[in-house]
């Protein structure tokens, strides 16, 4: 097969360069080669590995990860600043997963001087995550919109972890006649429950313990699914309750889609809390007026 200029597979190829990545990756499609996108904004755990790994089974494509702490979906009092940055042992992780094309932007490689238009993600973006993060999805969707326009994958995939933007960027692609095909990927969770997040880091021993009870939370309001939303939301709440240094934002059921939840069948149970100064979110699927499933 003809090679894209200055590309050879099998090997990690490194680029801040919009317009070389667009490049290469626009040379790849016209020979056939289908382009897959793994968006993240570094600090890569086994959850990001997970999503690595889903994509590099797509068969025929190339697999790309772009690393870029995207300023514009974090608030004035949010950790932009503290974000952890460990580029070195990213690129490193992407060799393990045997990542082709890195991405690692700096910011007005993104947003040149003068930029001004942003994606409005409707009324959705200002709900739960929304309503205590003013303009985060506008941010989250702008990124996504142009790392699509740059790469113009085939294919993107996103943790379930963050369901509501995982919704969001469904409905921008179908709204938007985007091409790209968006797959979510289960949570990746520690033996003991707590999904994986690039700001466990944050939390030392006694909160680390403290989070475990947003996952225990999830796990027995699923099982209450078959009384209905009243008892899930009774059955976590009384997890929580047992943990006052939980601070909790929000705890709802909803559809699928984030709608209003449905009497029965498929729901979505999504939490947000403070441990200390770190804000976690966790979710997990149910069903409503029937068995659950098992584990989360």
């Amino acid at each position: 097969m003809t090679q894209a200029p200055q590309f050879s597979r099998g090997q990690l190829h490194v680029h801040s360069s919009p317009q070389e990545v667009a490049r290469v990756t626009r040379a790849l499609r016209a020979v056939g080669t289908k382009i897959v996108l793994v968006p993240t904004m570094g600090a890569l755990h086994a959850g990001h590995r997970e999503l690595l790994r889903r994509a590099r089974n797509i068969p025929n494509t190339v697999l790309v990860a772009s690393i870029f702490v995207n300023p514009l979906q974090f608030g004035p009092n949010e950790d932009l600043e503290r974000y952890p940055r460990p580029l070195e042992a990213d690129l490193e992780a992407c060799r393990d997963e045997r990542v082709e094309i890195v991405f690692t932007p700096g910011r007005e490689d993104m947003y040149p001087p003068g930029s001004q238009v942003t994606v409005h993600p409707g009324p959705l973006g200002d709900d739960l995550e929304g309503s205590v993060r003013d303009g985060h999805f506008a941010g989250v969707l702008t990124v996504v919109a142009k790392l699509f326009n740059i790469v113009r994958p085939d294919f993107a995939l996103f943790g379930e972890k963050d369901y509501q933007q995982l919704v969001l960027i469904k409905q921008m692609v179908a709204d938007l006649d985007m091409e790209t095909r968006v797959i979510g990927v289960p949570t990746v969770r520690e033996p003991d429950g707590l999904a994986l997040s690039s700001r466990n880091v944050y939390l030392n021993a006694e909160q680390r313990e403290s989070a475990v009870a947003l996952s225990a939370a999830l796990s027995a309001g699923a099982y209450a699914g078959r009384g209905g939303k009243e008892d899930v939301l009774k059955a976590a709440q009384e997890v929580l309750a047992a943990h006052p240094e939980v601070a909790l934002d929000y705890l709802e059921v909803r559809a699928p889609d984030l709608g209003p939840a449905p009497e029965k069948g498929e729901a979505r149970l999504l939490v947000a809390a403070r441990v200390g100064t770190t804000r976690l979110i966790d979710n997990t699927g149910l069903l409503l007026g029937e068995p659950p499933e098992p584990g989360l």
